[in-house]
């Protein structure tokens, strides 16, 4: 069984190809986000290097977001065309997650949070699954930071919570501030998703794999310009 994986939720770009418990191959760079002109020959390129034909793929594995909109876009539909053109299985794996993967066999709690603006961030609570996955242990969401630290405060019941992405700096005084020494923090290579983790998480999955159809991406929240069409929507209807 061979899955090929993409994730370009966010500035990572990260593509692999996975066969049952190896990496055949992975690229990952976290430079440019120029995404859309890249991928594609980044798979062309993993699917040459591993002498993988595409209708030998079993199914794909992409990031769904929370992330960039535009980002989990390109990885979505990129996805949805290989395997609507290929005829295969598709399954979509949270962008958070697949950073959470990074940390499997922490101890403690497990926290991937992307950077959300205005004291917000996107973010979900893990554990360890038998040293070689995370379980989530609360529903991923948009919520501020100042509001988060000290539900996980009261969720960790003293154990470590380990906070991982490439926006934790961006936050790392907030958290240290709001739980002390209880915060920890991954370390720079630990912060990036890898296409590898999103391939095995849904080689697991590809029996309830979505058709290329049904697959749609998950943002947590509305796109601006379209929560703004929809206030302006709403504004005009309580008028007439």
């Amino acid at each position: 069984m061979r899955v090929l994986a993409i994730d370009t939720s966010n500035l990572v770009l990260s593509v692999a190809v996975v066969e049952e418990e190896r990496v055949l191959a992975e690229m990952t760079t976290n430079q440019q986000k120029n995404h859309s002109i890249r991928l594609m020959d980044c798979i062309s390129g993993l699917l040459d290097a591993t002498d993988t034909l595409p209708e030998q793929l079993s199914g794909l594995g992409v990031a769904k977001g929370p992330g960039s909109y535009t980002g989990v876009r390109i990885g979505v539909a990129t996805a949805k065309s290989m395997a609507w053109s290929l005829n295969l299985p598709v399954v979509g794996i949270s962008s958070l997650q697949a950073v959470a993967m990074n940390a499997a066999g922490f101890p403690g709690l497990i926290v991937p949070l992307f950077d959300a603006r205005r004291g917000q961030v996107y973010s979900g609570c893990y554990r360890t699954d038998g040293m070689q996955s995370v379980r989530l242990r609360e529903n991923e969401a948009i919520i501020l930071l100042q509001e988060w630290l000290p539900y996980l405060r009261e969720q960790a019941q003293g154990d470590p919570i380990l906070f991982l992405g490439e926006d934790v700096r961006l936050h790392r005084e907030a958290i240290v501030q709001g739980l002390g020494e209880q915060a920890h923090f991954a370390t720079p290579a630990q912060n990036h998703p890898r296409a590898a983790h999103i391939g095995f998480l849904a080689m697991r999955r590809l029996q309830e794999g979505k058709n290329a159809h049904e697959l749609v991406p998950e943002y947590l929240q509305l796109a601006e310009a379209e929560a703004k069409w929809l206030a302006k929507k709403q504004e005009g209807s309580a008028k007439e």
